[in-house]
């Protein structure tokens, strides 16, 4: 049996970003284990790989020179330079997914998420905030990966990029991780009922039927007697 509703069978792109140390990477981990319906597009940079990092799990990694060249090439959605480093979106793959019904995820940095929104404004903007300053200068001191120059650079930064949340359509506080997913997973849900992804409203020959039969049984049931 048809649905009485036909949706456009396409899927959404999501734009998930927010300062360095919100914890972006963690949550889209968490949305991979609970939404089997999304697919999370690996970035390229040209930062050196750091502990932990897999090729073509994490990033694609290329020297400063192919990353310019694929500039050149017009290989990405959206490219930006943030703390000296190129980090991209490859445009391969994206489209298809979405044509395919499947939601892709974008984790990227602010910068970029603004050029994303110049292309497509129909995305969906998910801005992520740590509960506070103070939790987020802790969480960048206990990665250990970067200096103290480097680390006040980030926190300076990180003043600077929550005052973009108004550019985004929701903003989601990642206080304890497991809420924070739930959330972002409600919202990804709930923006496949919008009314805009509806083709078509199937009222075919059994639903005029029915319409008749229950528009006879209501006159019947009325005394029609003037």
């Amino acid at each position: 049996m048809k649905n009485i509703i036909k949706d456009k069978g396409k899927g959404n792109l999501i734009v998930i970003s927010g300062p360095s140390g919100a914890g972006k990477g963690t949550i889209v981990e968490g949305l991979k284990k609970i939404n089997k319906n999304i697919w999370v597009s690996i970035s390229c940079t040209s930062r050196a790989p750091r502990k932990g990092d897999a090729e073509g799990e994490t990033y694609f990694f290329l020297t400063r020179s192919e990353f310019e060249e694929k500039i050149k090439e017009g290989d990405f959605l959206e490219y930006a330079e943030y703390s000296g480093n190129y980090y991209g979106t490859p445009k391969s793959k994206i489209l298809d997914k979405i044509n395919s019904g499947i939601d892709v995820i974008l984790e990227i940095e602010i910068q970029g998420a603004l050029k994303v929104k110049e292309l497509v404004p129909d995305a969906i903007f998910i801005f992520i905030l740590p509960p506070s300053m103070t939790e987020l200068r802790k969480r960048l001191v206990n990665r250990g990966t970067e200096d103290k120059e480097k680390l006040l650079k980030r926190f300076e930064r990180a003043y600077k990029e929550i005052n973009e949340v108004t550019k985004y359509n929701y903003v989601v506080i990642n206080d304890e991780v497991d809420a924070a997913v739930d959330k972002v997973n409600s919202i990804l849900k709930s923006e496949r009922c919008r009314v805009d992804r509806i083709e078509d409203i199937y009222l075919g020959n059994k639903e005029e039927e029915l319409h008749e039969l229950l528009v006879d049984k209501d006159l019947q049931n009325n005394d029609m007697t003037i």
